[in-house]
């Protein structure tokens, strides 16, 4: 086993050496490829995704079983909102850069109209579990709680009442993604397989 491993890892540092000496080849149809000459052969260069490796999940009963699964279904669900999310808050802050808090403020209203038209009847869908799942992950995303968000963008009155709404449904603006926990190293550890295409 060891020397299989050492094989692998021999021939990864010739791979990524040469990825260094890499250069464009077009082929007859014009398509480009990053190649290396040596002597006189040509060899494909290409990179390789990232691959996962951890060990395997053993289950008490089938309810935990079941609940992994479901956190699968959730995160895949939820994962590419939490990113779009992130995108478009740092599109935001880019754009909101130098101007006035008057600016800012109607900026603001006029873009949470465009995104609630836009993404409102999307959200909807999602379950009461995959709107928990959404708010843990933006935090992950974003490095800032839901609640941050609507407070920054715009102002605490409304951070006060969506938090509100947000307990009456049974969910938390404020849940943060706290790597420490068990269940969120799970999902962590999801999000990591699904990423790489592995899940």
């Amino acid at each position: 086993m060891t020397k299989r491993i050492l094989h692998i890892l021999s021939i990864l540092s010739v791979f990524f050496c040469s990825v260094c000496n890499a250069s464009e080849i077009k082929n007859e149809e014009g398509t480009v490829f990053r190649a290396i000459v040596e002597n006189g052969d040509t060899i494909l260069v290409a990179g390789l995704p990232n691959l996962y490796v951890f060990p395997p999940l053993k289950f008490k009963n089938e309810k935990q079983e079941k609940f992994y699964w479901r956190t699968v279904r959730d995160v895949k669900r939820t994962l590419p909102w939490a990113k779009l999310i992130g995108s478009m808050l740092r599109d935001l802050h880019a754009q909101m850069e130098g101007m006035s808090d008057k600016e800012k403020k109607a900026f603001m209203k006029q873009k949470e109209d465009e995104i609630y038209k836009q993404y409102e009847p999307m959200l909807k869908k999602l379950t009461l579990r995959q709107g928990k799942m959404l708010i843990t992950l933006v935090d992950r995303e974003c490095d800032m709680t839901g609640y941050e968000i609507v407070k920054e963008l715009r102002g605490g009155f409304r951070a006060f009442f969506w938090q509100g709404f947000a307990k009456i449904l049974g969910a938390d603006l404020k849940t943060g993604f706290d790597e420490t926990k068990e269940e969120n190293q799970i999902v962590n550890r999801i999000i990591l397989l699904v990423e790489s295409g592995q899940l």
